[in-house]
């Protein structure tokens, strides 16, 4: 009996042992972000047993039959084969992919899937792009977006082109994971100097109206950035960056995940003094929290915080006469941007089964803009007096956004459902300023503003808003037949406001602006890595409350801008994607037609004012492509690019008969280069493992500077190219955690200018944003990967 018992229990022994030694456990994560991989395929080779990885990046693999060899795959990383030694417990870095194509987005569909089942122009900038460019402002890697430019106003500031002219429209969004860090009606497109470049784990671009999902200001395009999850291992990083024109900056960031609970940490503080443009000392405080909560398999909770406190002097544009001399003086010494941001929100995901999964996010922003801005100056040719403007912009906003995901078992079907409710308080305030103007020598132009007096109690605008936007979308996906993808989305926006105009005699009200936009797209998958697709699109925009409430020129029947109207878009695209050579070169290609309506437009004035007008219709018609190619693990290639048309098809500058010009019919609207490219070569020796080095173009063709077509902007640059042609070099050595890396940006130190804008009237002359002079970035990193 002794002996039965002690062979039962051997038996058993053995038995759990075989067990425990076929039981594979580890956490796998994205090699440049060391944030967790979720999805990813780990199969035991030789064996039919396989897992996936949860939110987490954790698996469990467990067989009776032998391993020695595991592989891992998944979307957007390179396939990885491992041997496997028994009671390992696995931490497994994913290389990233180059290809642009077979990538998981989030912004087109708002969660996970595939690039190439989404019917829009879409494009990602990763990790490892973010990672090798170093940023010091978020247009170093926006750029390389084809079809987009992000031009640098310094210091961060900006303005953005996406399928419009640049910086002369507001219709794009910006997310930041998915949720919009400005309210609607209260645009800046400035807003970007609100985040933190260093936290930022990837950024999507979606091109074109996305109003049927995101809301209303979504018709250019939405840039969502994606910020950095808690690590799956512990990490932390530290370093610092300066240049030569007194840029100096401290950054930080550090992860864990630790059982249920992931934090990551990370910001910078920014200091600029004595730049070589006068009046651009700047300094920046910026800081980015998220802490994730995994309540069960099915349930986590995601919290985030964002805090940034941005002051900058603002130098301003300059005359022709200064830019050419490369005297990059300022006229005012008075002006200033400051900004104090603040955002919080919490996400409730819950998954019910494989099938359905539910979110809920309620959010709050505070913030505030004031300034005393130089291009609000207003001076008339000749004159010894101007005026100028001291405004605050602020809002405070309480939110929600709810989603709810559906697939089903026909039609491999998939229906997405949510709303959003977001109340705003918004004060506005702007009075005016005295100047007086000491003038060059040809009384064309000013040489110096100087401020002689401040009046608190005249005032440009003055008003107190509580807007309140509600939205309702859903989209339904489908596949009709084998490879055909059908996707319609539907939203319904309402933004109304309630008003306090003290301006106009104290005069309260209510506005409303409602429409519903649709959209309908298809993707073919032609095999082999080869797809079209096609969609239609509409964009609704209502104008921003500092439009609504400024006052009209004198002259005007109206007092105040009561009476614009929202803009509206439809849009027709076609578009597709191929790889050849084995994945070695991917294209990526879309054609569209915008046609706008009510767009609104900016005409200026001989002082240098606005009248805003929201009339007539206008073309925006264009050609992207990106192509990359990959001939080795070496060397990396790629080249973006566009053609496109911005048209005044109808719209009228004035009825007035002492006016020479009535409308520009016809014309192409300012600041809308014909062709904008971005290319870069990237090299990654083998022999030196760390090593990098890239150099990059960046071209825009000739542009005109004013709405008339009487100017345009053509000087040469790099490669005697008329426009802006600029050549950017960036290297880094990596060795045991220690980076040290090199951003020489304009190369060449050619003499352009980000902006150059005139306005219509005979004696305006053109001012000129310039770009800096050759600019040597230095840094070192040092960066901790734990275990």
């Amino acid at each position: 009996m002794k002996n039965i018992v002690n062979f039962i229990l051997v038996m058993f022994l053995t038995i759990s042992t075989s067990f425990a030694q076929n039981l594979i456990k580890g956490k796998i994560f994205d090699s440049s972000t060391k944030e967790p991989v979720v999805g990813a395929s780990v199969k035991a080779l030789g064996t039919t047993a396989g897992t996936t990885t949860n939110i987490n990046g954790e698996f469990a693999l467990k067989t009776n039959e032998k391993i020695n060899k595991i592989s891992i795959s998944s979307i957007g990383f390179q396939t990885l084969e491992m041997d496997y030694k028994a009671e390992q417990v696995l931490n497994i870095p994913l290389e990233p992919s180059v290809e642009n194509l077979q990538q998981i987005v989030v912004t087109a569909n708002r969660e996970a899937s595939l690039r190439t089942e989404a019917p829009v122009a879409i494009s990602k900038l990763s990790s490892t792009l973010i990672n090798d460019a170093k940023p010091t402002s978020m247009y170093e890697i926006i750029n390389k977006t084809p079809g987009v430019v992000m031009m640098n106003y310094n210091n961060e500031q900006h303005g953005m082109g996406i399928r419009q002219p640049m910086g002369t429209a507001a219709y794009f969004l910006y997310l930041e994971d998915g949720v919009p860090i400005r309210p609607m009606g209260v645009f800046n497109h400035n807003a970007i100097i609100e985040m933190n470049v260093f936290s930022v784990s990837s950024v999507e671009v979606v091109k074109g109206p996305a109003s049927s999902l995101y809301g209303p200001e979504a018709v250019g395009g939405a840039i969502n950035f994606i910020t950095q999850r808690p690590t799956a291992v512990p990490t932390a990083r530290v370093g610092v960056q300066f240049d030569n024109y007194g840029y100096k900056r401290v950054q930080y960031g550090a992860g864990a995940t630790v059982g249920k609970f992931g934090l990551y940490l990370g910001g910078y503080v920014a200091k600029q003094v004595n730049s070589w443009q006068a009046r651009s000392d700047f300094d920046k405080t910026s800081f980015n929290a998220r802490a994730e909560y995994k309540i069960s398999d099915k349930t986590r909770l995601v919290s985030t915080l964002a805090y940034n406190d941005y002051y900058s002097q603002t130098g301003g544009s300059v005359d022709s006469i200064a830019f050419y001399k490369r005297e990059y003086s300022s006229t005012s010494d008075f002006t200033y941007r400051k900004v104090l941001a603040t955002r919080a929100k919490i996400s409730l995901e819950h998954t019910w089964n494989s099938n359905a999964e539910t979110t809920v996010t309620p959010y709050y922003r505070n913030n505030s803009v004031g300034q005393n801005p130089s291009y609000s100056i207003r001076w008339t040719t000749g004159s010894s007096t101007a005026k100028g403007e001291i405004n605050d912009n602020s809002f405070t906003s309480y939110g929600v956004l709810a989603q709810h995901s559906q697939k089903f078992n026909f039609l491999k079907a998939r229906l997405l459902v949510g709303g959003t409710y977001d109340y705003s308080t918004n004060p506005y305030r702007s009075y005016t300023i005295d100047l007086t103007a000491k003038l060059r020598a040809d009384g064309k132009s000013v040489e110096k503003y100087t401020l002689v007096k401040e009046n608190p109690d005249v005032f440009v605008a003055k008003y107190d808003a509580k807007i309140y936007n509600t939205g309702l979308f859903s989209q339904f996906d489908f596949e009709p037949i084998q490879k055909l993808r059908l996707s319609l989305g539907l939203r319904y926006d309402r933004m109304a406001f309630d008003y306090l105009n003290y301006l106009d005699n104290n005069a309260t009200g209510t506005k409303e602006y409602s429409q519903v936009t649709p959209k309908i797209g298809a993707t073919y998958d032609l095999g082999n890595g080869k797809g079209i697709y096609a969609n239609y699109s509409q964009g609704f925009s209502p104008p921003g409350l500092t439009a609504v409430f400024r006052k009209t020129p004198t002259g005007s029947t109206n007092p105040f801008y009561y009476n614009l109207t929202p803009a509206y878009f439809d849009n027709k695209e076609v578009g597709g994607w191929a790889s050849f050579l084995d994945n070695k070169i991917y294209i990526d290609v879309a054609y569209y037609e915008m046609n706008g309506k009510n767009e609104l437009l900016s005409i200026r004035q001989p002082d240098n004012s606005t009248d805003y007008q929201s009339a007539g219709k206008t073309l925006h018609r264009g050609i992207e492509y990106g192509i990359t190619y990959k001939p080795n693990s070496e060397w990396f290639i790629r080249f973006g690019g566009t053609n496109a048309v911005h048209r005044f098809i109808e719209f009228t500058l004035s009825t007035r008969a002492s006016d020479v010009v009535k409308n520009v019919n016809g014309k192409d609207m300012p600041s809308a280069p014909s062709f904008i490219a971005n290319s870069e070569i990237t090299y990654k020796p083998k022999w030196a493992k760390g090593l990098r080095a890239a150099i990059e173009w960046q071209r825009l063709s000739s542009y005109y500077q004013n709405q008339i077509n009487t100017v345009m902007y053509n000087d040469k640059t790099a490669f005697g190219l008329s426009g802006v042609s600029v050549l950017n070099f960036r290297a880094g050595y990596n060795f045991k955690g220690i980076e040290v890396f090199t951003n020489i940006m304009n190369l060449t130190d050619e003499l352009y200018a980000n902006q150059a804008s005139r306005g219509n009237n005979a004696t305006d002359r053109t001012t000129y944003t310039p770009a800096a002079p050759r600019t040597v970035v230095i840094g070192l990193q040092y960066n901790f990967t734990g275990k």
